[in-house]
């Protein structure tokens, strides 16, 4: 059975994971040839180093996001040193993002989701992984009065009809991969908002759809005219990621 998964295309890894897991590999193995996610039917995903729970409800974490973690922390450490921070991950969903800083950075964190479903995977995330998440349910940062140092948020930003996977486009929740107005409505709300919600010092975090660079950038420059804007690269050297600091 090993060799038929892999010859999906699935890792070996992976594949060694499904079978030990699994009650039923010849049920799950006709699923994967409907190209069903594998790691819906394993359940869990490693993520930084953290196990996190998934299902249909919450987009399966990839490792572009982890990188973005790294580059956070590694900005958070610069600017913040040692000294206890307040972070919010909008559009938590798996609180994947929120578990991980939640180890790695000394922090009051707020996971922040729309989707019920979602936010309750989040809290079994966060109690497996021994930390300690406040999460809420809300719509971005809407009528939220708290002041943060680290905005960060991997938002739905894929255009309305733009080509993508189908395991991605049949089985992972449509509300947190689409956006409107060009992919790009999320970071429009996430920046308008969040003139209210940093501190002096501040980094705004985000994954981006490795086109949307520029008219980030653009809306960045609008409401956050005298912070640093750095547009990055993923390890597809794809731009991948913004952060907005003022240090």
């Amino acid at each position: 059975m090993e060799n038929k998964i892999t010859s999906l295309g699935i890792s070996k890894l992976e594949a060694e994971e499904l079978i030990k897991v699994s009650k039923n590999i010849e049920k799950d193995y006709q699923k994967l040839l409907k190209k069903y996610p594998i790691q819906y039917l394993i359940g869990y995903v490693n993520f930084y180093g953290n196990k996190i729970n998934v299902n249909e409800n919450v987009l399966i974490p990839r490792y572009e996001t982890e990188y973005l973690v790294e580059k956070t922390i590694k900005y958070s450490k610069t600017i913040f040193k040692d000294k206890k921070i307040d972070i919010v991950d909008l559009g938590t969903g798996s609180g994947c993002i929120a578990v991980a800083l939640a180890k790695e950075l000394n922090s009051n964190i707020t996971g922040i989701d729309i989707s019920n479903d979602a936010l309750q995977i989040a809290k079994i995330n966060s109690k497996e992984n021994n930390v300690d998440i406040k999460f809420i349910k809300n719509d971005m940062l809407e009528n939220i009065n708290t002041k943060f140092d680290i905005i960060i948020s991997n938002p739905p930003y894929i255009k309305e009809n733009e080509e993508i996977m189908d395991s991605v486009k049949l089985y992972e929740p449509h509300t947190a991969l689409y956006a409107s107005d060009n992919g790009l409505y999320f970071y429009k709300k996430i920046l308008k908002e969040a003139v209210n919600n940093v501190k002096e010092k501040f980094i705004i975090s985000f994954e981006i759809g490795y086109m949307q660079g520029k008219d980030i950038i653009d809306i960045a420059k609008y409401y956050f005219p005298y912070a640093k804007i750095l547009l990055e690269k993923d390890l597809s050297n794809k731009d991948r990621y913004i952060f907005i600091i003022n240090e």
